[in-house]
C-alpha cells in the first residue's frame, strides 16, 4: 500500500496548497503539517503562499466547498465533498488542486508543484494553440469501502504518454514522475473521490507545448498538468446498451498519422461525425479504416470488440488505433476467463453475424452495444442489457478496479488518504 505521507509529507508550516476560491484568505491557509512526516519527493513541491491577486478568477460553483483541508481525518463524512453523488454524470466539476510541472525543449521535467485549481495563462503563440502540440491521458481513482483509494495501472498511462510525446516531438515526465504526480493530485483532492459505488475520480494528465513559437517548430517550453473531476457514467444510457452508426466517408486516422497516440487533434477530428450521429439519435460513431473502408477501427473514444461464440475479436493495433489500457486489460481478463481473443483485421460484415458487440475505454469501462447501423441496415444484439460475455468481463474488471476482489494481476495502486496530512 502506498503511504500518502510519502507523497505529501515533509512540509513546513507557512506552506499552503492554496485557498478555496469561495472563502476568504483569513480562513484558507492549511494547518501546519506535523513534524514526523517523511521528506518530500524531489519531483514534488508545494507552492509557497502567494497573493491571491495572482490567480485567475473562476466563476462561482454551485458546489459547497470546505475552507481548508484538515491535518487529521475527522470523519468520513467531513472528508467527502457535499454534492449529489447519486446524480453524478460525466461532466466537469471543478475540484481543489491541480499539479503543474514545466520543462524547456531538450531538458528534463523536475520540481512539480500542486496549485489551486484555476485558469492557466498561455501565450497566444503557444505551440499547443497554434500547432496542436499536445497530448492527454485519462485515468480513474476509486474509493474502497475502507476509505482507501485505488488507482488502476497508472504506469501504463505514463508509458503511453511517453510514446506519444516521442511522436509529437515533446519531452515527457518519466514514468515515476508521472505516477507520483498522479498520486499527489488524487490525495490533494481526496474529498472529491466518490463514495464506493457512486462513481470515480476522473484524472486528466495533460502535456502541452506551452512556449511561444510562430514558425512551425517544436515549442521551446512544455507544461505537464493534471486536474481531476468526479464522474459517473460516460454515456447517458449508463450501462444500458448504446446504439452506434458506422461512418464510411469520414475517417478518424490514417496510416503513418497520429491515430495510435493520444494527441488532442485526434478528438477534434471526430466531432463532426459524432455530432451528426447524435443529432440522429445514435450514441456514437464506429469508424472504418481509410484504405479499404471495410475494416473496423474504433469508436470516437473507445475500442471495439466483437463476440462470436467463445471467440472475442478486436482490431489489431497497427498505428491507426489507440492502444487502450482498458482494451489491454479486458484482453488479459478474457483470456484468464478461458475465452479465445483474436487481435486482427475485423471486417465490418462480421457485425452482421456477431453474438455481442461491446466497447472499452477508461471513461466507459465496458459498454454493451445494443445496435449498429451500417448503410441504412440496423443490426441488434439485444437491447435489454449486457450480453453474457461482456457482463462477465465487466464484472471482473470493475470489481478489480474497485478493490472488491483480489488483484491477482497486480494492476492496482492503493493510496491511504488518512495519512495524507
Amino acid at each position: 500500500m502506498e503511504s500518502a505521507s510519502a507523497v505529501l509529507g515533509g512540509l513546513q508550516p507557512n506552506y499552503l496548497l492554496t485557498p478555496s476560491r469561495n472563502h476568504s484568505s483569513s480562513s484558507s491557509i492549511l494547518r501546519p503539517f506535523s513534524a514526523h512526516h517523511s521528506s518530500l519527493s524531489p519531483s514534488l513541491k508545494l507552492q509557497k503562499q502567494l497573493p491571491l491577486a495572482c490567480y485567475q478568477p473562476v466563476p462561482p460553483s454551485p458546489i459547497r466547498r470546505c475552507a481548508t483541508l484538515s491535518d487529521t481525518l475527522r470523519t468520513e463524512t467531513s472528508e467527502i465533498a457535499d454534492i449529489e453523488w447519486d446524480n453524478l454524470g460525466f461532466g466537469f466539476l471543478p475540484t481543489d488542486y491541480m499539479y503543474v510541472m514545466k520543462c524547456a525543449q531538450g531538458g528534463s521535467f523536475s520540481d512539480g508543484e500542486l496549485q489551486r485549481f484555476g485558469n492557466i495563462e498561455l501565450n497566444p503563440s503557444a505551440g499547443v494553440l497554434n500547432y496542436g502540440q499536445g497530448l492527454f491521458e485519462g485515468m480513474k481513482a476509486y474509493r474502497k469501502q475502507d476509505g482507501k483509494i485505488l488507482l488502476f495501472r497508472p504506469e501504463e498511462n505514463a508509458s503511453r504518454m511517453r510514446l506519444g510525446a516521442e511522436r509529437m516531438c515533446m519531452p515527457s515526465p518519466t514514468v515515476e514522475q508521472f505516477v507520483e504526480a498522479v498520486k499527489a493530485t488524487v490525495l490533494a483532492n481526496k474529498r472529491w473521490v466518490p463514495p464506493p459505488g457512486k462513481g470515480s475520480l476522473y484524472i486528466r494528465p495533460l502535456l502541452m507545448g506551452s512556449g511561444a513559437v510562430l514558425g512551425l517548430a517544436p515549442a521551446p517550453e512544455y507544461t505537464f498538468l493534471i486536474y481531476v473531476s468526479p464522474v459517473g457514467n460516460y454515456f447517458k444510457e449508463g450501462v444500458a446498451p448504446i446504439n452506434l452508426i458506422v461512418e464510411h466517408e469520414l475517417h478518424r486516422a490514417t496510416p503513418g498519422g497520429t491515430g495510435g497516440v493520444k494527441t488532442i487533434g485526434n478528438y477534434a477530428a471526430v466531432l463532426k461525425a459524432q455530432s451528426a450521429a447524435k443529432a440522429k439519435g445514435y450514441s456514437d460513431v464506429l469508424y472504418l479504416d481509410c484504405v479499404h473502408k471495410k475494416y473496423l477501427e474504433e469508436v470516437s473514444s473507445c475500442n471495439i470488440f466483437v463476440v462470436k461464440g467463445d471467440v472475442i475479436s478486436t482490431p489489431a493495433i497497427k498505428g491507426t488505433i489507440l492502444p487502450g489500457i482498458t482494451r489491454k486489460s479486458i484482453i488479459d481478463v478474457a483470456r484468464s476467463q478461458g475465452f479465445q481473443v483474436e487481435e486482427r483485421a475485423v471486417d465490418v460484415d462480421e457485425l452482421l453475424e456477431a453474438d455481442e458487440v461491446f466497447c472499452t475505454g477508461t471513461a466507459v469501462v465496458v459498454s454493451p452495444v445494443g445496435s449498429i447501423t451500417y448503410m441504412d441496415k440496423r443490426v441488434s444484439y439485444g437491447e435489454s442489457g449486457f450480453g453474457a460475455v461482456s457482463q462477465k468481463l465487466y464484472s471482473v474488471l470493475t470489481r478489480l478496479q474497485m478493490g472488491l476482489i483480489e488483484d491477482k494481476m497486480d494492476w492496482t495502486v492503493e493510496l491511504n488518504p488518512a495519512k495524507a496530512y
